[in-house]
C-alpha cells in the first residue's frame, strides 16, 4: 500500500503537502502584467512614431549628409569624408560663432538670470498690484520671436527710432546710434533684446520655486535675528537651488541654439558680427545651398548641446534626479 505522503520524484514534495508560496500565484497575474505593458506601449507608440519621424531620422540623415558635398537636391552622392568638419575648424565665421555663443552664455548667467531672480524675489513679497506686475513681466515671453524682432527693429532704428528719440529728448543723443548696424554695439543690443524676451520665463520659474519655500523656516530665521540677506542666503537660496539649476540649464541650451531672434533683427550682420551657429547653418543650407556643410554645423551644434546636457546631468543635476524615476510593476493592485 503506497502512502499518500511519499515524496514526489519530480517536485520532492508529498502528494498531500501544499504547494510552496512561489507557486501560489493569483490566476491571471502574468496576463495582467502583460496587459499593463501593452497599455503603456500603446500610449507611447504615437509619440515614438512622431519622435522617430520628425527628430531621430532627420538627425541621422543630417549626420549622413555631413560627409557629402551636397546642394540639397536629390540624394547625396559626392562623398568627401570629414572635409566639411575640417572646414569648420578653419572657418573664421564659425569660430566666431563659438565665441559669440560663449559670450551670450556668460552674459545670461551673469546678468539675465540674476535680474530675473531679483524680480522674482521682489514680486514674491506682499504688495499691491503684484499679479499685474507678474503679468507684465511675463508678457514678452508670450510674444513670438518674429514679433519681438520686428518690434525692436523699429525701436532701435537709427536716428528716427524710439530709442534714439527718447535719448535725444533727455539730452543723451550722443548715446544713440546704429544699434544693430554697428559692429561694436550689435551683440550688446541683441543681448538686451534677448533679456527682455526671456527673463520673464526664468522669473516665473523662480517665483514657483520661492512659493514652495516653507514660510515657517524664514519666520524662524527672522525670530533668531537673521537679516533679510542672511535669510535669503542661508534659507531661501539653498531651497531654491534645484530651480536655479534647471534655469541655468535652459539658459545655456537656449544660448547655444539661438536663431530666430537674431535672424529677424540682424540676419547675422553686420559682417557676421551677430551670427550664431544656427544662423550660419541657415545661411549655408538655405541661402547658399551648401547643405552638406550646413549639416556638419548642425551635427556640431547637437554634439555641443548633448555633451553639455550629459555633463550637466551627471555632475549638477544628479542629486535632483535621484529618486525621481518610477518603475512600473505588475503587482495586480
Amino acid at each position: 500500500m503506497t502512502s499518500t505522503f511519499l515524496p514526489d520524484k519530480r517536485t520532492g514534495r508529498g502528494a498531500g503537502s501544499p504547494p510552496p508560496a512561489a507557486d501560489r500565484r493569483p490566476p491571471g497575474r502574468a496576463r495582467r502584467r502583460a496587459l499593463h505593458w501593452l497599455t503603456a506601449a500603446g500610449f507611447q507608440l504615437p509619440a515614438l512614431v512622431l519622435f522617430m519621424g520628425l527628430v531621430l531620422l532627420p538627425m541621422l540623415f543630417a549626420l549622413y549628409a555631413a560627409f557629402f558635398r551636397w546642394g540639397g537636391f536629390g540624394m547625396p552622392s559626392d562623398y568627401i569624408g570629414g572635409e566639411n568638419f575640417t572646414r569648420l575648424l578653419q572657418d573664421d565665421v564659425f569660430l566666431g560663432d563659438l565665441w559669440r555663443c560663449l559670450v551670450l552664455v556668460v552674459l545670461s548667467l551673469a546678468l539675465q538670470l540674476p535680474f530675473a531672480l531679483a524680480m522674482a524675489v521682489l514680486l514674491n513679497q506682499r504688495m499691491r498690484g503684484r499679479a499685474v506686475y507678474r503679468m507684465l513681466f511675463f508678457a514678452p515671453y508670450v510674444l513670438s520671436e518674429a514679433i519681438t524682432g520686428i518690434l525692436f527693429g523699429m525701436i532701435f532704428a537709427p536716428d528716427d527710432g524710439f530709442a534714439d528719440q527718447v535719448l535725444g529728448k533727455v539730452g543723451l543723443k550722443g548715446l544713440g546710434g546704429e544699434w544693430f548696424a554697428d559692429q561694436s554695439t550689435v551683440m550688446a543690443t541683441v543681448f538686451l533684446v534677448m533679456t527682455w524676451k526671456y527673463f520673464g520665463f526664468h522669473m516665473m520659474l523662480y517665483l514657483a520655486g520661492l512659493q514652495a519655500v516653507p514660510r515657517e523656516l524664514t519666520e524662524a530665521a527672522l525670530i533668531d535675528g537673521a537679516s533679510a540677506w542672511q535669510r535669503f542666503r542661508n534659507v531661501t537660496l539653498p531651497l531654491l537651488a534645484p530651480t536655479l539649476r534647471i534655469s541655468v540649464f535652459l539658459a545655456v541650451i537656449g544660448s547655444i541654439q539661438l536663431f530666430d531672434l537674431v535672424w529677424v533683427t540682424t540676419a547675422g550682420g553686420p559682417d557676421h558680427h551677430s551670427e550664431t551657429m544656427a544662423v550660419t547653418m541657415f545661411q549655408y543650407g538655405f541661402k547658399r545651398y551648401q547643405v552638406g556643410y550646413a549639416s556638419a554645423i548642425s551635427v556640431v551644434m547637437f554634439g555641443i548641446s548633448l555633451v553639455f546636457a550629459l555633463a550637466y546631468q551627471r555632475f549638477v543635476l544628479r542629486r535632483d534626479l535621484e529618486g525621481a524615476t518610477t518603475t512600473m510593476r505588475g503587482d495586480g493592485k
